[in-house]
Parts: C-alpha cells; sequence; structure tokens
C-alpha cells in the first residue's frame, strides 16, 4: 500500500509529468512559434534550448524535489527561513493558471458536443467571439454571466475533482496511465488523417521551409528558450512536487530525458496535423497558409471548425476526436497545476489531501466564474500573458538562485549519478544551472516585461496590475498564516 503522498510506480510519476508537459500549448501555441520564427530553421535554438535549459533545469527540480520528499513551500523555507514567501509565489501562480484553464476546458467541452452536428455554423469566427463568448472589451461586462460557459466550466471541475481528491496513485497515477497512451493515440490518428487531406504538402511545405537568415536575430532565441520554459512547465513547481511523491530508487535523470523527449516529439507531431490541415484548407479557400496561421485559442476555435465544415462526413468523426484530444490535454494539464498548492497546504496546515483538494476546486471554481462573462475572453489573455511572461520566468530565476546557489546543487550530483542509467553530471550542469539559465532567463523576463508595457493597452495594464497585487498578496498570506502542522519546519535530507 503506496502512501498517499506517493507514486505507486516510476510509471505514473513519468506519465503524470509528461501529461503535465504535453498539454493544451502544445496543440495551439506551439505550431504558431515554430512557424513563425524561421519554421524548419527554428529547430537549432529549439533542440539547444531542450539540452542547455530544459533537461538541466529539470533535472535540477527532480533532485531538489526528491532530496527533500516535501512540499515545494515547506523545502523552500528549509533552504532558508526567510525565502518561504518565495516558496508561495510559484504555486500560487500556478494554481491562477488552473483557475484559467477550466474556461478553455469549458469552451471545448462545448465544441466537444457542438462537433458532432457542426453546431458552429457556417461562420466560426463569429459564433466563437459573438455568440459564445459574447465578447465586448469592455470590463463592465465582467457583470454579463454566459450561463452554458458556466455550466460546461463547472462539469470540468467535478471532474477534476473527483481526480484530485483521491490519493496520489488510484487518482492523478491511475488517470495519468490512461489519459496519456490515449491522447498520442487520438493525436496519431487524427494527424495520419489530416497528412491524406489534398493541400497537405501545401501547408508541411511553408512549415518546414527554413528561414537561415532569422538564426542571427535573438528573437528566435528569445522564443526558443520561451517555448521550452512553457511546454516543460519550468519554474512552477510542478516537477519539484511530482519528484518529491518518486520512490527511492527512481532514476531522475532518465526519466526527464524522457519526458523532454515526449514532449518534443508530441508537440512537433502536433504541428504536423495542424499546418497539413491549413494547406489543405489554404487550397480550398485559395487563401495564403501565412494569412491563415494564428496563436492561441483562434486555432483550436476558429480554425478547426472551419476546416471541418469544408471536411464533408469526416468532419463528423474528426471533429468529436481532436475535441476529445484537446479535452484530454486540458485535462492532464489541469490536474498538474493544483499538485503544488495543494501539498504545500497538506504540509503547512496538516490538511488531509482530499481536504485540501476539495476546497482548493471550490474556491477556483469560484473565482473562474468571472471567465463567464462577456469580458471572460479578454481577461484571460491578460492574467495569461502576465504569468507566462512575467511570473513563471521569475520563478525559473528565483528556483535557479535558491536550488543551484542556496541549496548548492552539487550536493545532487553523486546521488543522481549513482542511479542514471543514461548520463552522468558534471561540472558542466554546474556551470549551466548556476550561470547560463539564470543570465539568459533574465534577458528574457526583461524582454517580456518591455513587451508587455510596450504593447498593452491601459485596460490589459490594469488588469496586470491587478493580477500581480493578487497573487503577491495570495501569497504573503500564505506565508503569514501560523503553521498548524508541527513538523512544519522539519524537513529531512537524503543527500
Amino acid at each position: 500500500m503506496t502512501d498517499k503522498n506517493e507514486w505507486g510506480s516510476n510509471l505514473s510519476f513519468v506519465f503524470a509529468m509528461i501529461g503535465s508537459a504535453v498539454g493544451l500549448g502544445n496543440i495551439w501555441r506551439y505550431p504558431y512559434v515554430l512557424y513563425s520564427n524561421g519554421g524548419g530553421a527554428f529547430y537549432i535554438p529549439y533542440i539547444i534550448a531542450i539540452l542547455l535549459m530544459g533537461i538541466p533545469f529539470l533535472i535540477l527540480e527532480y533532485g531538489v524535489g526528491y532530496n527533500f520528499k516535501a512540499s515545494f513551500a515547506k523545502a523552500v523555507k528549509k533552504i532558508n527561513s526567510k525565502y518561504e514567501y518565495l516558496g508561495w509565489f510559484l504555486p500560487v501562480a500556478v494554481f491562477m493558471i488552473m483557475i484559467y484553464y477550466s474556461a478553455i476546458l469549458g469552451w471545448d467541452g462545448i465544441y466537444m458536443i457542438l462537433s458532432f452536428t457542426k453546431g458552429w455554423g457556417a461562420d466560426p469566427n463569429t459564433f466563437f467571439t459573438t455568440t459564445l463568448l459574447q465578447s465586448s472589451g469592455n470590463y463592465l461586462h465582467l457583470a454579463h454571466f454566459i450561463p452554458i460557459i458556466a455550466i460546461a466550466m463547472i462539469i470540468g471541475w467535478v471532474i477534476i475533482w473527483f481526480i484530485s481528491h483521491r490519493d496520489l496513485e488510484s487518482g492523478l497515477g491511475r488517470v495519468s496511465k490512461l489519459l496519456v497512451p490515449l491522447l498520442f493515440i487520438i493525436m496519431v490518428v487524427i494527424v495520419c488523417f489530416s497528412l491524406t487531406l489534398p493541400g497537405a504538402s501545401i501547408g508541411l511545405a511553408e512549415l518546414f521551409n527554413p528561414d537561415w537568415a532569422v538564426l542571427s536575430d535573438f528573437g528566435i532565441w528569445m522564443a526558443a528558450f520561451g517555448q521550452i520554459v512553457f511546454s516543460l512547465s519550468l519554474g512552477m513547481s510542478i516537477a519539484f512536487t511530482y519528484a518529491s511523491y518518486t520512490k527511492d530508487d527512481a532514476d531522475l535523470i532518465t526519466n526527464t530525458i524522457s519526458i523532454a523527449l515526449a514532449n518534443s516529439l508530441f508537440e512537433n507531431f502536433a504541428a504536423l496535423g495542424v499546418f497539413s490541415i491549413l494547406g489543405y484548407m489554404s487550397m480550398q479557400s485559395g487563401t495564403a497558409v501565412a494569412d491563415l496561421v494564428t496563436q492561441g485559442t483562434g486555432l483550436v476555435f476558429i480554425v478547426y471548425p472551419t476546416v471541418f465544415n469544408v471536411l464533408g462526413d469526416w468532419a463528423y468523426i474528426l471533429g468529436p476526436m481532436f475535441f476529445l484530444t484537446v479535452y484530454l490535454a486540458g485535462l492532464t494539464s489541469i490536474l498538474s497545476t493544483i499538485e503544488p498548492l495543494s501539498f504545500s497546504i497538506q504540509n503547512k496546515f496538516n490538511l488531509s489531501r482530499s481536504k485540501t483538494m476539495t476546497i482548493l476546486i471550490i474556491v477556483g471554481a469560484a473565482i473562474s466564474m468571472i471567465y463567464a462573462t462577456s469580458f471572460g475572453g479578454d481577461l484571460l489573455g491578460f492574467v495569461d500573458t502576465f504569468i507566462n511572461q512575467i511570473a513563471l520566468l521569475f520563478g525559473v530565476i528565483v528556483e535557479c538562485v535558491i536550488f543551484a546557489w542556496i541549496f548548492k546543487a552539487e550536493k545532487l550530483i553523486d546521488f543522481l549519478n549513482s542511479r542514471s542509467k543514461t548520463i552522468k553530471l558534471g561540472k558542466w550542469w554546474i556551470l549551466i544551472v548556476k550561470y547560463i539559465l539564470p543570465i539568459f532567463i533574465s534577458i528574457i523576463w526583461i524582454g517580456g516585461i518591455i513587451d508587455v508595457v510596450n504593447s498593452a493597452t491601459i485596460t490589459q495594464l490594469n488588469f496586470t496590475i491587478v493580477s500581480a497585487i493578487l497573487l503577491l498578496g495570495a501569497s504573503l498570506v500564505f506565508t503569514l498564516l501560523p503553521a498548524k502542522n508541527p513538523d512544519w519546519d522539519n524537513a529531512c535530507e537524503r543527500v
């Protein structure tokens, strides 16, 4: 019988981490990033980013997480008690992601039902923005409630609660071993079908046509490193939390390589399907692929329905399969984003996993209703930009400094190497996590802040400030609340 905060098997850990990585962003974000940053040329900085940052940083998170076998907040407090506030900052930021992801999950649930009849009509753009979201761009319309979206979101929250409030292995572990393979199988079917469409080669030629000149542009390198941060959930304390659940014989280095490889294969494979369909759409409409490419939710909820409208009877099979894939990807993402805050609360306030999850899900569901309004779509974009371009990049920098410098990452090398069946760590790893990563991510972080300030409207800036205040305030509250667990100040170390 496993402990409620321990994986039943190494496979559960690997599948859960893969599920966390191959989430919603891989389906709608990566194809646009790949295309808009030099096509095939993007693979050079992309691979370097995986090798230089993705794998080394995940190893650091896994190693420190396994060492303490405790929540992120508790481990940071143990390293240095004056940094406990930073130990709450990341789990709270990740919980904010969970809240707005629930809205996207709700939208997709609606589309999954509509896909059986192409219920979005002849104009998917108008349906999504006007009929479903009722977008107004006016923040006063936060008071304008959209019942159908709220109901779809609540259904998603109930599913999340049903899975997450159980013990780790019987809930998240079992579901991850089911959802992740199913997610891959459905994506394979969709991509294989997409490759057979007339005009698929047009889209693929656009995707992989390399623009080598962009390699001299620092922006493409920032995009590659930013994509790896996003797709591997770096700096989100998720990898740390999952590693703290692992058994004593886990080969964390090999697991890291497996997870990074699986994530990379999935998002690149998904891109094949996206651009095959865009090529087909281009041939049918006479519109250039460049004019069809979009990022964000528009790809999922506007471009794909537009394609399904001209696919004939095949759309009644492919459509539901696609939106089911997106739903599964959303579930795997959301299930991972609740773990860091939940485990930290369990550690500090001596609450059971079931009670903690139930409280967090009720609170999260209640707050998420602001996204079930006419301003919800705009607000989601604002909060997503703040979290991904500012808060999480700051988290990567914080983890590098606390784990590599204050904790001293050197202590992990012998322990991790003793269990590794693949690569061995050495001075090269210390050089990366102590010097290269903090400096490079700091540059990207500053660039992200400048980009937000320069491109944002007054409304976006105001909501960005509000989001920052809520994040900082909630982190402070958790820090100042007195601990109910007598062991809060104690954390056993394994190295």
